[in-house]
Parts: C-alpha cells; structure tokens; sequence
C-alpha cells in the first residue's frame, strides 16, 4: 500500500505561481512513476505532469513550459511547480502514484485560478 499526502493548492490570480507538493508513505520501494492530474467540474481526470523514478517527465501540451514536475527520491515527495497560472488551470489536483500492479491517489488539492 502506498499513501499519498498532498498540499499546496489555494486560491492564485491569473500569472501567479502555486507549488504543489505530495508525500508518499508505505511501499515506496514498488513506486515507479509518480504524477500529477486534474479534474474540473464536470470534466474527466486527466494527465497533467508525470515522473519516472529515474527523472525523465512528461506533459500535456496545455501547461508545456509553464509548469514543472520534480521528485525527490530521497525524501520520496513529488513537486509540481505552477507558473504563468490560468483560469482554465482551476481543478482539483490530484497526485499519483503507479506501481507494477496499482495506481494509488491523494485526496486532492484545489487549485483555483481567478481571472
């Protein structure tokens, strides 16, 4: 079992930054991948940032070069740093974590953006 602890979200302006965190606890040795998702209202989940244990990253093209994914393996966290902040990035964001056999998320962390 793997246990996800997310923090960071809140209320920003249109252009401001926001860094997201997340804490994984548990069976962080079978972790491979750890990413972020978001959902708004009446919207599917969807990939917003992931990372492999080695560091390589991936991103939707709606946040390419605004925000950035990190992991610090030895204090088994994962960041997701939010700059040039739209309203269209209002969402519940989501932190998780792929194993070989499960995927596991935090509770989610609002993030509103306001124009």
């Amino acid at each position: 079992q793997v246990q996800l602890v997310e923090s960071g979200g809140g209320l920003v302006q249109a252009g401001g930054s926001l860094r997201l965190s997340c804490a994984a606890s548990g069976s962080i040795f079978s972790i491979k991948d750890m990413g972020w998702y978001r959902q708004a209202p009446g919207k599917q989940r969807d990939l917003v940032a992931v990372i492999t244990r080695g560091g390589s990253t991936n991103y939707a093209d709606s946040v390419k070069g605004r925000f950035t994914i990190s992991r610090d393996n030895a204090e088994n966290t994962v960041y997701l740093q939010m700059n040039s902040l739209k309203p269209e990035d209002t969402a519940v964001y989501y932190c998780n974590a792929h194993t070989w056999t499960h995927d596991y998320w935090g509770q989610g962390t609002q993030v509103t953006v306001s124009s």
